[in-house]
């Protein structure tokens, strides 16, 4: 059994190559050998989002506070609210951040694949996110 204690591992800023805006990152967990899933808390202040990405086994989010807003490629934007969960199938081209004028903080689940859980693409433009 291993206990990881609220506040023994830093917050760390979202890298402006996978962000837009300001973001924070809390990690929550890691795998350990053999599973492989991952999770943090991400908090998106107003405007904040990532950049397009996949994740080749897919992703959970679950929506903690604020509204948000997630896209798939070639779907609509939606809103996301606390309380809400969204799947993202693998592969499945997407992003998700915070609204315009509401911050937004969601836990991130994906697992681990030949050493990795994301494969980042650009950032979404001002036009594509409906600023």
């Amino acid at each position: 059994m291993d206990i990881i204690r609220a506040g023994s591992r830093p917050s760390g800023k979202g890298p402006a190559d996978w962000f837009t805006g300001t973001v924070r990152i809390d990690p929550l967990f890691n795998s350990f050998d053999p599973a492989r899933v991952q999770g943090a808390l991400v908090t998106f202040e107003p405007g904040a989002r990532t950049a397009w990405h996949t994740h080749p086994l897919g992703q959970t989010l679950v929506v903690t506070a604020g509204l948000g807003r997630v896209q798939r490629e070639g779907g609509p934007i939606e809103e996301i609210r606390p309380g809400d969960t969204v799947w993202f199938a693998p592969g499945e081209r997407h992003w998700h951040g915070a609204a315009q004028a509401t911050a937004m903080t969601h836990i991130a689940i994906q697992e681990v694949q030949d050493g990795r859980a994301v494969d980042w693409a650009e950032h979404v433009t001002d036009a594509d996110y409906g600023a």
